[in-house]
């Protein structure tokens, strides 16, 4: 992964919608039976560029969602969002997971599966042509999604860091 600077984000003040991407009954074999417990997959955003991930497990299903969702609270990230889509095409990996996510047009709406849906429209991408190569692993298609939205650049600080004039390119 190249040298990215993270944005991460304290959820103090901001109001949070929560999304259930999977869940899994576990079930674990010993000498006296099998004792089953529950793994939840939880994706947070408020819908306007922060958004977070988390993986909960309990015995019980609504307390392995509460856990994965405190712990989706921890992990925020702050994400550009230029005019409702993404700034640029971005590729991301983890494990055997790969996406590839893609800025669209007005009005084309989230092209996108399962677990990536769950995670664009938590951001508030409103529209992006997605596409899950390889494993369709819930967990690690959306740590590949998180991966591609850690990587996208704001086209303003690229400006700045280039030291180019946007008042001057965009007035004349």
């Amino acid at each position: 992964m190249p040298n990215v600077n993270i944005k991460r984000v304290k959820s103090s003040d901001i109001e949070f919608i929560d999304r259930l991407v999977s869940i899994q009954r576990v079930t674990k074999v010993t000498k006296g039976g099998r004792t089953f417990s529950f793994s939840a997959v939880v994706v947070v955003g408020n819908e306007q560029g922060v958004v977070g991930f988390g993986l909960g497990k309990a015995q019980e299903v609504t307390s392995a969602i509460a856990k994965g969702i405190d712990d989706a609270k921890k992990n925020l990230i702050k994400v550009p969002i230029l005019h409702g889509t993404l700034p640029h095409e971005q590729d991301g990996k983890y494990s055997g997971a790969k996406v590839f996510l893609k800025p669209a047009a007005p009005g084309t709406g989230v092209i996108a599966g399962g677990a990536m849906r769950a995670v664009l429209e938590s951001v508030g991408v409103k529209d992006v042509l997605a596409k899950s190569k390889g494993s369709s692993n819930p967990h690690s298609v959306v740590k590949a999604t998180i991966n591609a939205l850690i990587q996208l650049r704001d086209p303003y600080t690229i400006a700045q860091l280039r030291g180019v004039d946007l008042n001057k390119v965009f007035n004349g």
